[in-house]
């Protein structure tokens, strides 16, 4: 009999997926899900299809170092990275945006981030698992930018963190959501020059003792939502190669067009 319960419960384990999919679309069959944005029905969870063609995804070739699209292909003898990373490289190594922040991205983002609204949460997620791929493939572990503990009181989530969970389980890589912590309560960035942006959060972050444990040596994926001047996630690259990480590379649903420029 045991021999016979060994064998069903391995048939059990092999069928459970399939049944599970099967089920999943019997149900979308017959209350297929809306759209994250409107009362619209989609085949999957997702943007309407308004919504997702105003959205200019980025594809490459982007720089290595900001994210940004090239405007042309220049082939395998082409510069990585664009004249503004070269000068001044960040201290992060690589970039990659999903998409454009412009009219149509924020929408969306923002009902994330100041909406309550966390469906939109995987949905960037896949966006990155696509956008940053080659940095997924690299990276050994995850990690949000956080926010202070009295903004996330009144938010009651981090956006970044939730970006980062369901990212890190589909890359099969480990997700340090408490590694990093904001020690300051910074002022908003919004209106801040570049350089007050960066006087704003210097030493804003720091890497818990666990949190140094677990990026000793290691090649971490900074997670956020949004590159404006690139201060924010520099600031948290610093931390988290000062507490021994080997590199930091950065992943972000949108990037600013202007978010790299060299000095005039």
């Amino acid at each position: 009999m045991q021999g016979q319960d060994g064998v069903w419960t391995r048939a059990w384990e092999a069928a459970r997926p399939r049944l599970a999919h099967l089920g999943r679309g019997l149900t979308h069959l017959i209350l297929p899900p809306l759209a994250h944005d409107a009362p619209e029905a989609m085949g999957a969870a997702g943007l309407s299809a308004g919504a997702f063609s105003r959205v200019t995804f980025l594809e490459d070739p982007v720089c290595d170092g900001c994210g940004a699209a090239f405007a042309h292909d220049g082939g395998v003898f082409a510069e990585t990275r664009c004249a503004a990373c070269t000068a001044h490289p960040y201290a992060f190594a690589r970039t990659r945006a999903a998409c454009v922040y412009d009219d149509a991205s924020r929408q969306v983002i923002l009902r994330l981030k100041h909406g309550d609204q966390q469906q939109f949460a995987p949905l960037f997620a896949r966006w990155l698992e696509r956008a940053a791929a080659p940095l997924l493939a690299d990276c050994d572990a995850i990690v949000p930018v956080p926010l202070h503990r009295l903004r996330l009181l009144s938010r009651r989530f981090n956006q970044a963190a939730e970006i980062a969970r369901p990212l890190a389980k589909a890359a099969n890589r480990q997700f340090l959501p408490d590694a990093l912590i904001r020690t300051v309560r910074t002022d908003s960035q919004g209106g801040k020059s570049a350089r007050g942006r960066r006087l704003n959060v210097k030493s804003a972050f720091a890497v818990t003792p666990a949190g140094a444990r677990a990026v000793q040596g290691r090649r971490i994926l900074l997670v956020d939502d949004v590159l404006t001047t690139g201060a924010t996630a520099e600031a948290c690259a610093k931390a988290l190669l000062a507490a021994g990480a080997r590199a930091v590379d950065l992943a972000v649903v949108a990037r600013v067009r202007t978010a790299r420029t060299l000095p005039t």
